[in-house]
């Protein structure tokens, strides 16, 4: 188990040990604020705050099952430029946090001064549909204890009912779930900064002889994953195989980007499919047209997402926000995590699986790929 701290406590208590962790951090100068998701005045959703007044943590949902955006995303545009001057605490799920760990490797986050607190994930819900069982009187909370218990839920977002990337790795804390029982919770500290963080958690017990149970529970969660995973990416190719079935799904893309807009791994602030390339005069419409007696409009919308799998797809986490955006429900995230897949899978590498592992686009072999380019 190591040196770090394992300590585990009753689940009705997670939410207000976490706030109670993050405002003594606040309060004894450890940290000079905290990205968590803060309630919204509808009450029917969150939205990631920077809280640094201690009593605007009574306002937070820590643990609430969905993303509006990606704290990836956010952690991006706080960083880039230049590293927090002070230490700020972060609360974000396995996939931001697989996200966040690519976009360091790729120059966009810089982790100096953040404490990175993740958590054992059962699966969100999209925006609209959390805010719609919100307002239905829904026991959230009730939910995601079904779901650790082993229940399915349909209304859960597609990636998230097939990831086996649901348990955290390079954080400093993990709020975990796998290894105890219906009514536990757990704080594992994995680095000596989160140890020296979690000295002011109040509460609890210590969490003793908990690694071999915990690993048994995450290789059972994992495995029941990934069968979904494979049974979805199996039914996949079969509705998206050949050009015509590739059409057909892409179909209704009206090439708004949003998908492009909220994905953490597109970050080129100047992006090929935005540019000149694709400002067209009149004349080149009309004779595209002629040619075939028909255009459809708005044009490359195949292309441009055959472009950004292309671009990224080395880097995908299978976080969903892209699916989340879409207006019109194209698939677009399940495709994108089939094709991850199945591109790392060739260069034996896992977007956001560790901070060492370079991004394959990032390093030049001479062994590799000769099927594809010759000797």
């Amino acid at each position: 188990m190591g040196s770090y701290k394992w300590i585990k406590f009753p689940a009705e208590n997670r939410d207000t040990l976490v706030k109670e962790l993050l405002k003594s951090l606040l309060e004894k100068g450890v940290i000079n604020g905290a990205v968590v998701p803060s309630t919204l005045p509808s009450g029917a959703n969150v939205a990631q705050s920077l809280i640094t007044n201690p009593a605007m943590l009574e306002n937070t949902d820590p643990f609430a099952p969905v993303m509006a955006v990606s704290t990836a995303k956010i952690l991006s545009q706080m960083t880039r430029l230049k590293p927090m001057g002070k230490p700020v605490a972060v609360l974000l799920r396995p996939c931001e946090l697989r996200a966040t760990v690519e976009l360091t490797k790729l120059k966009q986050v810089n982790l100096e001064n953040l404490l990175l607190i993740s958590m054992d994930c059962a699966g969100t819900f999209s925006v609209k549909t959390y805010a719609s069982l919100v307002q239905k009187g829904e026991d959230i909370k009730g939910l995601e204890q079904k779901l650790f218990g082993g229940e399915d839920d349909p209304l859960l977002r597609p990636v998230c009912q097939g990831c086996e990337w649901s348990v955290p790795a390079n954080c400093d804390i993990t709020v975990a779930k796998h290894g105890l029982g219906p009514d536990q919770y757990g704080l594992i500290a994995l680095t000596e900064k989160g140890n020296e963080a979690l000295e002011l958690a109040t509460g609890g017990e210590p969490w003793e002889d908990g690694e071999d149970a915990r690993n048994e529970a995450v290789k059972k969660w994992n495995e029941v994953r990934i069968a979904k995973r494979d049974a979805q990416f199996s039914d996949l190719k079969e509705k998206i195989s050949g050009i015509d079935n590739l059409l057909k799904t892409y179909a209704m893309c009206i090439n708004c980007h949003n998908c492009m807009t909220v994905c953490p791994i597109c970050f080129c602030k100047e992006c090929f499919f935005n540019s000149a390339v694709f400002e067209f005069e009149s004349d080149r419409f009309m004779d595209w047209s002629s040619a075939k007696g028909g255009l459809r409009l708005p044009t490359d919308t195949l292309l441009f997402h055959i472009g950004r799998m292309n671009h990224m797809s080395t880097s995908c986490v299978a976080c969903g926000m892209c699916q989340d955006a879409c207006p019109n429900d194209v698939p677009v995230a399940q495709i994108f995590k089939m094709v991850g897949y199945n591109t790392q899978k060739r260069f034996d590498y896992v977007a956001g699986r560790s901070l060492d592992e370079p991004v394959p686009l990032t390093q030049f072999r001479e062994d590799e790929l000769h099927e594809v380019g010759g000797e």
